[in-house]
C-alpha cells in the first residue's frame, strides 16, 4: 500500500485554506492545515511534507520569516516552498520570495489548474525519493547480512540471488518512473527548481544501480550512495 504524501497549507484565513483544499483534493494526498507560521513550524517538527504552500501576508510571523526558519532547520530545509500572495509589489517583492528559499511565487487569484499541476510535480518527486530510500534500506540489510556471514562456509545462494533480483526489479521500476517524470518536466518547461530536483533524484538512482551491480558474484562490495 502506497503511503500518501503530506502537503502543508499555511494561511491565516480559513476561507483561503478551504479553497486550497478544494483545489488540491483531486491529488488524493494528505492535506495539513496551519493558520500561522508558528503552527506550521510546529507541524514540521513531527511530519515529513512533500511541499509547502505558504501565504506571504500573515499577522505575526509572515511567510518570509516562516520560510527562513524552515530553511535553517536541517530536517526541513529541502522541502519545496510555494509562496502565495494577494499583493504584488513588483520584482523586488518577488525576488525576496525566491531569496527566502521559495521554488515558486504565485499571485492571487491564481489558476487552480496551474497550482494543482505545480504541486503535483513536487508530490511525484517526493514519492520517487521515498521509493529510492526504501530500495537503499533493503540494499543495506542485504549488505549487513553478508558482513555477518563473512568467513562462514558458503551455502546455497538462491535466496541471496533472489533478493538481488527483486531489488533490481524494484529499482528498474523507479528508474523508469523517474525517467518519464524528467521527460515530462522538460517537455512542459517546468520550474528550474523542479528540474534540478529531478536531476538530483536521477543521480541518486544511478548511484544505487551501481551499488546493486557491484553486488553481483565476483565483484567487490560497493559503497552506498549518500542519502540527502
Amino acid at each position: 500500500m502506497v503511503q500518501k504524501a503530506k502537503i502543508l497549507l499555511v494561511d491565516d484565513r480559513p476561507e483561503n485554506l478551504l479553497a486550497l483544499e478544494a483545489i488540491l483534493s483531486a491529488l488524493d494526498q494528505t492535506l495539513v492545515r496551519a493558520s500561522s507560521g508558528e503552527e506550521a513550524l510546529k507541524a514540521l517538527l513531527t511530519d515529513d511534507f512533500a511541499v509547502i504552500l505558504l501565504d506571504v501576508q500573515m499577522p505575526g510571523m509572515d511567510g518570509f520569516e516562516t520560510a527562513a526558519h524552515i530553511k535553517r532547520r536541517e530536517r526541513t530545509r529541502d522541502i519545496p516552498i510555494i509562496f502565495l500572495t494577494a499583493i504584488n509589489h513588483g520584482p523586488h517583492h518577488t525576488f525576496r520570495g525566491y531569496a527566502a528559499g521559495a521554488v515558486d511565487y504565485i499571485s492571487k487569484p491564481f489558476d487552480p489548474w496551474v497550482l494543482r499541476a505545480k504541486v503535483s510535480v513536487f508530490v511525484d518527486l517526493y514519492m520517487k525519493n521515498c521509493q529510492l530510500k526504501e530500495q537503499a534500506a533493503l540494499l543495506r540489510l542485504q549488505l549487513e547480512g553478508g558482513e555477518r556471514s563473512e568467513g562462514e562456509v558458503p551455502k546455497e545462494g538462491a535466496a541471496g540471488s533472489g533478493l538481488l533480483a527483486e531489488l533490481s526489479a524494484r529499482l528498474a521500476a523507479v528508474e523508469e518512473q523517474a525517467e518519464a517524470l524528467s521527460k515530462q518536466l522538460t517537455d512542459e518547461a517546468a520550474d528550474a527548481a523542479a528540474v534540478a530536483t529531478a536531476a538530483h533524484l536521477e543521480r541518486k538512482l544511478n548511484g544505487l544501480r551501481r551499488a546493486l551491480d557491484a553486488l553481483e558474484p565476483g565483484t567487490a562490495a560497493p559503497s552506498l550512495p549518500q542519502q540527502g
